[in-house]
Formats: C-alpha cells, sequence, structure tokens
C-alpha cells in the first residue's frame, strides 16, 4: 500500500496532508532545508496517520530550529498525543490543544 504525504508551506506555517509514516517520508526529508525556512508552526490537522518514523521526524524539525523560539505544533490528534507522552516528549515538542 503506497502511503501518501503533501506538503504546503504559507507563511510561516508548513502544512501537513496524508500519512507521516516511514514509507512516505523521503520527499520531505530531502527537502528539509528549504521546507523549514522561516517555519514557526507545523500544521498536523490533515494527517491520517503518523508512525515512530513520522515521530522522529518532527523531534529532528524541532531540534533544527532556534531554541528559543522552538517550532509548535497545531492539530496534533489524540493518536499523536498520546505517542508524544509515551515517549516522554512533551517538552521536546510543544503543542496546541486545539477543540
Amino acid at each position: 500500500m503506497s502511503q501518501t504525504l503533501h506538503w504546503q508551506c504559507e507563511e510561516s506555517i508548513l502544512s501537513l496532508q496524508g500519512e507521516l509514516v516511514h514509507d512516505s517520508l523521503a520527499g520531505l526529508w530531502q527537502q528539509r532545508h528549504q521546507v523549514l525556512t522561516g517555519i514557526r508552526a507545523i500544521d498536523l490537522s490533515q494527517l491520517s496517520r503518523v508512525d515512530s518514523a513520522g515521530l522522529a521526524l518532527l523531534v529532528h524539525f524541532s531540534s533544527s530550529v532556534d531554541a528559543k523560539d522552538p517550532l509548535l505544533l497545531q492539530g496534533v490528534q489524540p493518536a499523536l498525543r498520546s505517542l508524544i507522552a509515551l515517549y516522554n516528549l512533551q517538552g521536546v515538542l510543544p503543542y496546541e490543544v486545539s477543540g
């Protein structure tokens, strides 16, 4: 089964759509330097699935920005919040709780 991941940068927000999983990360990983330029937040509300490889990518993205102004994750689904808590990454991956 083919997983797809789409992304769009608008102003200072990187929006991800689809599945943030091992099999779909290659394109985003290859373009990470260009994609992260000027990004302050990542909108995850349109993701249908995130696995541990996707979580690792988010941790890498978070560590790649200025520590004084960390990336904020927006639209974090309950399953991803559970994964963040399971790996004790709340201090590494700050996120907004919506709704």
